[in-house]
């Protein structure tokens, strides 16, 4: 059973918005630190944002500060990202991660994540 899921991707016109979800198979507060990545075309993926959850503290790359915003639904266990203004650089497969095991580190680091979701794609329009 897979332990991420996203959902919410689809295609907007630049200035839109879009709410992406991931839903965890178990309370998000169980995760020492969940986040979200996005990969584009031809690059690398990167970290987008972050939630550490025990200290309810978030991290936003300097690209999407201002713009992105993280939450969580009542029940505790879908994390929620909020893309306002978009622009076509957001155009990209967003992932979630989670890691479970407080690997520590940089939360950009794709390897201190073990669990992956399968992506769901953003595309902006100029």
């Amino acid at each position: 059973q897979a332990q991420l899921v996203e959902s919410g991707g689809g295609s907007v016109e630049a200035g839109g918005s879009l709410r992406l979800s991931c839903a965890a198979s178990k309370d998000i507060s169980s995760y020492y630190l969940i986040a979200w990545f996005r990969q584009a075309p031809g690059k690398e993926r990167e970290g987008v944002a972050a939630l550490y959850t025990a200290i309810s503290t978030t991290h936003y790359a300097d690209s999407v500060r201002g713009r992105f915003n993280l939450s969580q639904d009542n029940v505790g266990h879908t994390l929620f990202l909020q893309m306002s203004d978009l622009k076509p650089d957001d155009t990209a497969i967003y992932y979630c991660a989670a890691d479970s095991r407080a690997h520590g580190g940089d939360w950009r680091l794709e390897r201190i994540y073990n669990y992956w979701g399968q992506g769901t794609q953003v595309t902006v329009s100029s």
